[in-house]
């Protein structure tokens, strides 16, 4: 575990237990961040002393000690047992629920926290921040991933007050302190008993806390008895029974630190002759056992310790209870082996006879077994290591990513049966199971996994093996096959022939000029389709955007013939001729005269004006001279119907530019520009008849998408202008309406991954339209946006159900040996072009297809 703090031995098991307790007199702890007061900081400089003064003596805070500033960031440790911790799933570790916590709580306190998992399960937990973050956090931890326990304390009613402090302050501060949640009868309820709910080791803390303050207000008399901590277990007696016996007996309440908390204190509270009573039996057993006995020393490995200690310290009470011997046991976060045993001579014996055998009662076997067959031993989701650990509960199974080892641990007996299971399992995996390494180049990696995993996973389901392709970050051509013998050797055969034929590929690549790409494609590809349609053997035809830099002078578009090479496979070489008189029979290209001046203006910001000119008129290319060159000569090439389209719109402009040149910009939200626009340009229109501006909305390209530009008369540009801010307006003010739609048409709006409910909110600027759950009954549909998208997108659906109701079913089965086929790619995609043309749906039914992608 990376640390981001340096703990010395002394203070590791302090931390572990939590801050340091301090007198409860008022003063700082030590591991508070202290804040020094502006005088403390920056004492007033000494005045000249008096005559009388004496010269050693200071005369102001300059010559007092100043107290140190301390650091701000603190640290804490500590542990969670496994017995006590909440979530003893066996996912993989930082991914759990414990993970999740953590996480939750560093966002909520800001401390910084880190998790390592001890080899008994156990959580070590390291907590770093400023001291009120650390305490916030140290006490949901404990809250959230420790088990929870409750006890209660009975003290006098008038003293609960004292408890809670001024306005809780004292309360909070117990509750950070010990982590622990401490619930006080409220005022009018009689009970006297405060409940404490959280750990063992914070409920021990709080309760004797909660006991002292109530002693130091309580007017009966109060000991404090400062004796060695090592004889404490000695007058508590085993399970604290002695000194509750001692309380009966004499009517003192007497607490003892538990053996988390390092102070030699003990506190007596009571009757005056109760309290005398109860410090002298506690003062005559501890210069008995001071007397009497003696220690001894023992080296016991760091691993078998917790089985010493047992659960909660229940066996360190047992041996206590059996031999009068006290066990003291180093932290488990030290590195010590040293064990103190602690009794009178003649029952060191039997004592440390019980702690060997504690220490024996469980053992730990290594199991050998080749790393690759470990998670086949586990099995699926843990089916096969589940049967074990369910048999065995008290057996921790450990298996070790790299290293060809399981390792066991538990009570004897059962360890042993766990052994023999696993080597009977790994013996039956060694007989039918194997595995196979083949090297791969990674560039080929992609095309074996195929589209979503399609050609990797037939493989893995047809030979019954498992394949494991590295990530692309991990830099390998190594990939393995685990499974059946028989499978991995097919496997690696398929792989290894694919492989050989993708290595047989090839590709052509042909610049073309640019101004023929949009000829080429056609309009939505339809040319660039023909072409695929007929050469099917050519996998992919690709034309990729190239410009010409500079041209050479003998270059003519009319001279030599275009050629596309495709090489696929072992196919032969496939070629498409474009003839040059094809070309002049379908383009044109023509020059207009408008003066050099204007041509800035015809451009427009970043090209707005002359873009909206080719985009209306079918893609055609317009070349304005280089500025500087004082040419008038604007060129215009494309399909004949478009170029005279295009000249009109041209001229058109130029003369608007020359009369009457105003322009205006207008902001509005991407999203409702289709709106403003309408469909088929319906919205926008209305507004250009009646005011006679033009209006240019952004392309796709543009950096600035909500810049919207208004060109005209300036009275017209006004006009348009107040119009669209109208419209936008009206746009931003959000509404929410609901519509009934019967619940049968309800799939068609949202199938497809809600293909029409996208169109919708792309149509009907951004509007939200959201139907019922899948399965509710209810027929209601709510549309939130723009009040007048909201009416226009209710429209939309009526249409659309209006459409669904008269709409007809007609079913057609295709011959058996046409749906299996390997054209039905192809069979799909004019499916979906008949789809979009006469806006029918196309259903397939009980197709068996075997696809094979291998790109």
């Amino acid at each position: 575990m990376s640390s981001v703090a340096v703990l010395t031995p002394e203070s590791f098991a302090e931390h572990r237990s939590g801050l340091k307790d301090q007198d409860l007199t008022g003063c700082v702890p030590e591991d508070e961040a202290y804040i020094p007061t502006y005088l403390e900081a920056f004492p007033p400089l000494p005045e000249k002393g008096t005559p009388g003064e004496k010269s050693g003596e200071p005369a102001s805070a300059w010559g007092s000690k100043i107290r140190p500033i301390k650091a701000s960031v603190i640290t804490q440790v500590f542990h969670v047992p496994l017995e006590e911790r909440r979530y003893k799933d066996n996912s993989q570790f930082g991914e759990g629920e414990e993970a999740k916590v953590c996480l939750d709580i560093m966002q909520r306190t800001g401390a910084h926290i880190e998790l390592s998992l001890a080899k008994d399960q156990g959580l070590s937990i390291m907590v770093t921040g400023k001291l009120d973050s650390v305490m916030k956090a140290r006490k949901e931890i404990v809250a959230r991933l420790q088990t929870q326990a409750s006890a209660t304390v009975a003290i006098p009613k008038e003293h609960h007050r004292f408890v809670i402090g001024k306005n809780g302050e004292k309360l909070q501060e117990l509750e950070l302190k010990t982590a622990t949640k401490i619930a006080i009868p409220r005022p009018e309820d009689p009970s006297t008993s405060i409940r404490i709910t959280g750990t063992k080791e914070g409920i021990e803390k709080a309760r004797h806390e909660i006991l002292l303050i109530s002693a130091e207000q309580d007017k009966r008399a109060v000991e404090r008895l400062s004796l060695e901590k090592a004889f404490h277990p000695f007058i508590a007696g085993a399970h604290n029974r002695l000194v509750q016996e001692l309380s009966q007996e004499t009517g003192a309440r007497i607490s003892i630190p538990p053996p988390s908390l390092p102070k030699d204190e003990i506190v007596i509270t009571g009757e005056k002759e109760a309290v005398a009573l109860a410090v002298n039996r506690i003062r005559a057993i501890y210069e008995d056992k001071k007397r009497k006995t003696t220690t001894i020393s023992v080296e016991v490995k760091k691993s078998q310790h917790k089985y010493i200690i047992g659960p909660k310290g229940n066996t360190l009470q047992e041996i206590l209870e059996a031999t009068g011997v006290s066990v003291e046991m180093p932290p488990l976060d030290s590195g010590s082996e040293t064990i103190i045993l602690r009794g009178e001579p003649d029952k060191l014996g039997p004592a440390l006879t019980q702690v060997y055998a504690k220490a024996k009662s469980v053992m730990v076997v290594e199991v050998s077994a080749p790393a690759w067959l470990h998670r086949f031993i586990i099995g699926k989701k843990g089916q096969n290591i589940g049967r074990i650990t369910q048999q065995l509960p008290r057996v921790h199974i450990e298996f070790t990513d790299g290293e060809e080892r399981i390792s066991l641990e538990g009570p004897t007996e059962e360890v042993e049966q766990a052994q023999i299971q696993i080597q009977e399992i790994i013996k039956d995996l060694l007989v039918r199971m194997d595995y196979s390494e083949v090297i791969i180049d990674q560039r080929f990696h992609r095309h074996l996994i195929g589209k979503n995993g399609a050609n990797i996973n037939r493989i893995k389901e047809q030979y019954k093996v498992s394949v494991r392709i590295p990530q692309d970050s991990e830099r390998s051509n190594l990939i393995r096959i685990e499974g059946d013998p028989k499978g991995v050797q097919l496997a690696r055969r398929e792989l290894i022939e694919m492989v050989q034929r993708m290595e047989n590929e090839r590709t052509k690549d042909l610049i073309v000029e640019q101004k023929f790409h949009r000829t080429i494609i056609g309009q939505k590809g339809e040319k660039i389709k023909e072409v695929r349609d007929k050469f099917p053997e050519v996998g992919h035809f690709i034309l990729t955007n190239y410009r010409w830099t500079a041209a050479p002078a003998s270059s003519s578009a009319g001279r030599a013939p275009l050629f596309f090479f495709f090489f696929f496979k072992h196919s032969p070489t496939v070629s498409l001729k474009v003839s040059p008189l094809w070309i002049q029979a379908n383009l044109k290209e023509t020059e207009v005269t408008i003066p050099a001046k204007l041509h800035n203006s015809l451009i427009g910001s970043k090209g707005c004006l002359v873009r909206s000119i080719m985009e209306d008129c079918g893609g055609v290319h317009i070349h304005f001279p280089s500025e500087g060159s004082g040419s008038d000569k604007v060129t215009i090439r494309g399909p004949v119907g478009e170029v005279e389209k295009a000249k009109k719109q041209l001229l058109q402009l130029a003369e608007e530019k020359q009369v009457n040149n105003f322009t205006a910009e207008l902001q509005a939200k991407p999203e409702y520009h289709k709106f403003l626009i309408g469909r088929g340009g319906a919205n926008i229109r209305r507004v250009r008849d009646r005011t006679g501006a033009r209006i240019i909305f952004p392309s796709p390209d543009d950096t600035e998408q909500e810049l919207i530009t208004i060109v005209g008369k300036e009275e017209a540009v006004r006009q348009a202008q107040r119009e669209l801010e109208t419209l936008v307006k009206n746009l931003d003010d959000v509404v929410e309406d609901s519509m009934e739609v019967d619940v049968r048409h309800h799939r068609h709006f949202v199938c497809r991954r809600g293909q029409v409910l996208r169109e919708l909110a792309e149509e009907y600027g951004g509007v939200a339209v959201s139907f019922p759950r899948t399965g509710a009954s209810s027929q209601k549909v709510t549309l939130k946006g723009a009040k007048d998208c909201v009416e226009a997108a209710k429209k939309r659906i009526q249409e659309i159900i209006e459409d669904l109701v008269s709409t007809v079913a007609l079913k057609d089965k295709s011959p058996q040996q046409i749906t299996q086929s390997k054209t039905i790619s192809k069979i799909r995609t004019i499916k979906k072009s008949i789809s979009v043309k006469w806006n029918i749906i196309l259903w397939e039914q009980d197709i068996n297809l075997w696809e094979r992608d291998i790109f």
